[in-house]
């Protein structure tokens, strides 16, 4: 049995660069893992299986949409997979990807261009640390490791990826006011991404910045945050981190 961990990314920056004839955004982006991070555990099988458990494991699927089957099917493995889910999902905070990418490094499996048809997102979590990330996401290079802590707040919305990308599109391609191009997208997608970041605004004296297509607002530094007008928002306090994630090997019993 093998112990993982499977750290969150967030996305600091993103510029979109330009567009492929076939319709994929290159993007020329920071990304750095978090300590935030879901724990799984993988025992080679005759037949895959995967389960879930943990705060956030309900509404997730377990056949094969899941990228840990995809990522096991990349590497011709088989196996008993359970994920206990410390990262909240649909906020853009990578955690399938993260999870197929752990799978992966399990199989020492490095080749980045080939991980990307799992996930744009794969080949950064593969990696871990901090990095540039260009292309469609399989271009990672990777940084010197800043530490910092990140408050992150993620709000009761969902903003789907391609909705975004095709909103960017329909407006010409704006490019943000701070460091995310994606931002005066995602907040016409989805108008109450915008109303949430006001409400953070005015709770914590700052704006925050989104991350990638969102939904999930961050700022830096751990932020005490007042809870009168903003319920339903979850707020994480983690860190940056230098790698993917811990691998582990253990014997079956063993603690």
């Amino acid at each position: 049995m093998t112990f993982l961990e499977s750290p969150a990314k967030l996305t600091l920056s993103l510029r979109v660069v330009g567009v492929r004839a076939d319709g994929y955004h290159l993007i020329d982006a920071e990304m750095v893992a978090l300590d935030l991070a879901d724990h799984i555990t993988i025992t080679e099988a005759d037949t895959t299986h995967i389960s879930l458990t943990g705060p956030y494991a309900d509404g997730i699927a377990t056949d094969a949409s899941n990228l840990v089957h995809r990522a096991l099917t990349l590497v011709g493995r088989t196996a008993h997979v359970t994920i206990h889910k410390n990262i909240p999902h649909g906020g853009g905070l990578g955690g399938g990807s993260s999870n197929a990418a752990a799978i992966l490094r399990w199989a020492q499996f490095t080749d980045l261009g080939r991980a990307a048809a799992i996930g744009a997102d794969v080949p950064f979590s593969l990696t871990g640390g901090r990095a540039r990330v260009q292309g469609i996401g399989e271009i990672v290079d990777p940084l010197a490791h800043e530490q910092c802590d990140i408050t992150l707040l993620i709000p009761p919305v969902h903003t789907p990826t391609p909705l975004v990308y095709r909103t960017w599109d329909e407006m010409g391609g704006p490019t943000g006011s701070g460091l995310n191009d994606l931002e005066p997208a995602a907040l016409r997608a989805v108008p109450e991404l915008a109303r949430w970041r006001e409400r953070i605004s005015q709770a914590l004296g700052q704006e925050p910045h989104l991350a990638g297509s969102g939904s999930t607002w961050f700022v830096y530094g751990h932020a005490t945050t007042p809870t009168e007008g903003l319920e339903g928002l979850q707020v994480v306090h983690t860190t940056t981190r230098p790698d993917a994630g811990r691998v582990e090997d253990h014997l079956e019993g063993e603690n």
